[in-house]
């Protein structure tokens, strides 16, 4: 966690204008009481460091009061247009989720036409309210990296027992692991071995999604055989369907080896969770996520209901 200092806190009545310093707000549900950007979407509460104003100074060789970038809150301490979305910041009873990196300027911006060169579309951030309170000048906020919750479900009934080792989940987990790496997230993995038994199955999942855990992966019994029947015990629980991924990958990797069609593999959301049950074998983990991964960073947005379009 890192400690961020409110260097000031501004206000406008009118969107696209320069906010005026003041020396407490109150957060309420919508935003910044009495703020233009204050209602009921993603982007509430816009927030930029001083490390991005001082680049702004430099590349426009002047000097730029807190405010004058439409900035909520100006703080120092860490350069927030490396945070990422769902990160959070917390001071005393007030918490922020970071739901938007940069903007577009609308048309007509009093902000660009004064600056000649604004930093808020790449540098400036934008936060929901998760909790009301109070902030003033020189408080600190709490900076919290979000941890993405994964929970990666083998079946099997021969790696359950212990004839075998189990190769596609600790595969599909370092698939996923890598890909937030990458994408500079960290992540809270668990790994887990059941037998092919509906209720262990239906046992393991409901738990995750109770934990909170944001992507849910199982590999094994997607087959038509007398004990494949992981779809069929995830196809009950799951709230909304997600079926383009699965059809996608079937007719892109089925064209070329049949034996992939008879895959019933399903993906879908379950409350805030998502699932994706795969079949068993590392090669074809390794086909299903190399498809899945890049839609993830978007439907965490979406599940957790920002609306980035």
């Amino acid at each position: 966690m890192t400690q961020v200092k409110i260097k000031s806190l501004n206000l406008s009545e009118k969107k696209g204008t320069i906010k005026l310093p003041v020396n407490a707000v109150e957060i309420i549900e919508t935003g910044v009481k009495n703020d233009a950007h204050a209602g009921h979407w993603h982007r509430q509460v816009s927030l930029l460091g001083v490390e991005s104003l001082k680049k702004a100074e430099e590349q426009n060789n002047c000097t730029f009061n807190f405010g004058d970038f439409g900035e909520n809150i100006t703080t120092e301490g860490l350069e927030l247009h490396k945070t990422k979305i769902l990160d959070r910041f917390v001071s005393g009873n007030v918490v922020l989720e970071v739901t938007q990196i940069g903007k577009k300027c609308h048309k007509g911006c009093e902000i660009m036409k004064i600056s000649g060169n604004c930093i808020m579309p790449v540098e400036g951030i934008f936060c929901r309210v998760l909790q009301t309170g109070k902030l003033q000048v020189n408080d600190e906020l709490t900076y919290i990296s979000r941890k993405i919750k994964i929970t990666v479900i083998t079946l099997s009934d021969r790696a359950y027992k212990g004839i075998y080792k189990d190769k596609s989940g600790p595969h599909a987990a370092k698939i996923l692991k890598d890909f937030f790496a990458g994408n500079n997230r960290p992540v809270q993995l668990e790994k887990v071995i059941i037998p092919d038994d509906e209720l262990m199955l239906h046992g393991a999942v409901n738990k995750a999604v109770e934990e909170g855990t944001d992507i849910i992966v199982t590999t094994g019994g997607t087959g038509i055989g007398s004990r494949d029947i992981t779809p069929d015990v995830v196809q009950k629980m799951i709230d909304k369907e997600i079926p383009g991924i699965m059809e996608l990958i079937r007719y892109k990797y089925g064209s070329v080896k049949p034996n992939a069609l008879l895959s019933r593999s399903i993906a879908g959301v379950i409350k805030q969770s998502l699932v994706y049950v795969l079949p068993g074998s590392v090669g074809a983990v390794n086909e299903y996520l190399t498809e899945i991964t890049p839609t993830l960073e978007h439907s965490l947005r979406m599940i957790n209901n920002i609306d980035s379009h």
